[in-house]
């Protein structure tokens, strides 16, 4: 990759780099407060509080003479280890600690911890944005009474989880000596299934996504309509009497449904060109990254939104409550897997890659020297596959860049 390429790489773009320093970063500063908690420091975010400003996390309540000291302990590591991931470092043996550490961390940080703070935040975060301008309508006293500490401790660890999950897979594929961005190696963009599978596989995915949310929108439904179905009576009363928690409910299924809408493009025609309803950009490309960001990002948050009801099965209201919610975890999952489909069926050459679908050879500099586990034949291959543009072998193309 010849210097100008690079220089004209954004910073998001360079998260392979940065990716490892930024765990390490988070994974320190936490640590620290987990430190400033040990020693009797306020704002323990799991501590008990008053019911309306609980969370469902399965943290929630925990002591803090137990939590916060091992919270102390596993920043620290995770600090080392990130660290240790950003400047390639580790033996074989080493490296799949670090890895196995890295991948927990992660699923625990995003999915095992939170509870629905991330997708009510992701679906109403227009009406958020509104309310910090003009006041909360209701009792709320403000923005606040809805993103208290508790909650915003969440977005903290799931952002965490997030930089984990780019930090170890970085990491891995380093490991691997493949392309940290695409994962591809040496020439191998034929491996794998054909397109047709992967379609076929995407297709019952997003069967699944779209059935899994159906027992929600139709208690909601049914609710705004009178109905109480899976509560009671009274239930139902004391909502109909709660100015807008009915048309909360429906909203969100309603949202709900246009979201299984727009999971039909991951498999659909119109998900890859604009269709003709788009005059501005009718049978243009849809970029992949315009699907693939959010709806990962929905799979992700919903996850642990259906595992808070999962820790918790209580149904003296009734089953509708939170039966209901359960299956969003196969959603999450279905969703997914969805997207995997849809992204690698999308995906072209690699601006990182040779035109040939293997590791340039910047980035096999990169491995020799940042790696010291990965030597002889594996970089070797990658050096003697890709000529620098130095070389008088290297083509033409990329003398030129």
């Amino acid at each position: 990759m010849s210097e100008g390429v690079k220089n004209g790489i954004r910073w998001w773009q360079r998260w392979p780099t940065w990716s490892g320093y930024a765990a390490a970063g988070w994974s320190l500063a936490y640590a620290m407060l987990g430190v400033y908690w040990t020693a009797g420091g306020d704002g323990f975010p799991f501590a008990p509080v008053d019911d309306d400003h609980r969370t469902g996390s399965i943290l929630e309540g925990v002591p803090v003479d137990v939590s916060a000291p091992l919270m102390a302990a596993l920043g620290l590591l995770g600090a080392v280890v990130g660290l240790a991931m950003a400047r390639g470092a580790g033996s074989r043996r080493q490296s799949a600690a670090m890895i196995a550490f890295g991948w927990i961390a992660a699923a625990s940080l995003t999915m095992l911890i939170p509870d629905y703070t991330m997708i009510a935040v992701l679906a109403f975060a227009p009406l958020l944005l509104v309310f910090a301008f003009t006041g909360v309508p209701g009792p709320q006293g403000g923005i606040g009474d809805i993103l208290y500490w508790h909650r915003n401790n969440l977005i903290i660890l799931f952002a965490g989880g997030l930089l984990w999950a780019v930090a170890t897979l970085a990491y891995q594929r380093r490991r691997r000596a493949a392309c940290q961005h695409c994962g591809r190696r040496h020439g191998s963009t034929g491996d794998g299934p054909s397109p047709q599978t992967l379609l076929r596989w995407g297709r019952w995915a997003v069967v699944i996504a779209c059935l899994a949310p159906l027992p929600y929108e139709i208690t909601r439904v049914a609710w705004f309509f009178g109905h109480p179905l899976g509560i009671s009576r009274d239930f139902l009363t004391m909502m109909q009497d709660t100015d807008g928690m009915l048309w909360i409910g429906l909203g969100c299924a309603i949202a709900s449904m246009l979201g299984g809408v727009l999971t039909h493009g991951l498999v659909s025609r119109w998900g890859e060109v604009y269709p003709r309803w788009i005059w501005f950009k009718a049978g243009r490309p849809v970029p992949p990254a315009l699907a693939i960001v959010p709806a990962s990002l929905v799979a992700v948050v919903l996850v642990p939104a259906g595992l808070m009801m999962l820790w918790d099965l209580d149904i003296h209201e009734g089953w509708g409550l939170r039966l209901p919610s359960v299956p969003w975890v196969l959603w999450g999952v279905a969703l997914g897997a969805a997207t995997v489909t849809y992204h690698l069926r999308r995906r072209g050459t690699c601006p990182h890659c040779e035109p040939d679908g293997g590791v340039a050879g910047a980035d096999s500099d990169h491995l020799r020297s940042a790696m010291p586990g990965v030597r002889g034949a594996a970089t070797d291959r990658v050096r003697h596959a890709h000529p620098q543009p130095s070389d008088p072998r290297a083509p033409s193309a990329t003398r030129e860049a």
